[in-house]
């Protein structure tokens, strides 16, 4: 089964959120709909980045690590291949 890690972009405030999942769809209708209790106060976002990797652990693990880039070079460099909408 495949997991994937996404950064989700708040069209709010335009800070970003990272996350990791099995199905990427249902996760950002989840955010949207308010019911993640740390983003609620943020909607809409949009996904603006997406990892598919082949475990759990692995997309843990790349979640953990794109969360330790945040604010830093390598999480500018990671967004700036990113076209954004």
């Amino acid at each position: 089964m495949s997991y994937y890690v996404y950064i989700l972009q708040s069209q709010t405030d335009l800070k970003y959120y990272i996350g990791s999942t099995a199905d990427i769809a249902a996760r950002v209708d989840y955010h949207n709909a308010g019911k993640q209790r740390s983003t609620k106060s943020r909607i809409p976002f949009i996904l603006i980045y997406s990892e598919e990797l082949d475990s759990k652990e692995e997309a843990l693990f790349r979640e953990k690590q794109i969360k330790s880039y945040k604010g830093g070079q390598a999480f500018k460099k990671l967004i700036e291949t990113i076209d954004l909408p």
